[in-house]
């Protein structure tokens, strides 16, 4: 444990900052799991609509610096081209 004033204070904003970016890669593996049961299932309307709720979220959390800005291009761009594939 931190026996230092500043070390202590560093561990408790550090373990917010974590609960923080936690909740939002939650929030973007159920968005992406959503998409992609979608995609399975071969259900356009769905995989668009999922789609568009998963582009939203990937979108926020690189605002928040939670992904890389090339990582959610190269995910946005290869879901794209798999809901694009649904006949």
């Amino acid at each position: 444990m931190p026996q230092l004033q500043a070390a202590k204070k560093a561990l408790r904003v550090s373990d917010r900052k974590r609960a923080f970016n936690d909740r939002w890669r939650r929030k973007m593996r159920d968005a992406l799991h959503e998409l992609r049961d979608a995609i399975d299932s071969n259900d356009k309307k769905a995989a668009e609509e999922a789609f568009q709720k998963t582009e939203s979220i990937l979108d926020r959390a690189t605002r928040r610096h939670i992904l890389h800005p090339n990582k959610t291009a190269r995910k946005k761009s290869r879901l794209k081209r798999a809901v694009s594939a649904i006949k």
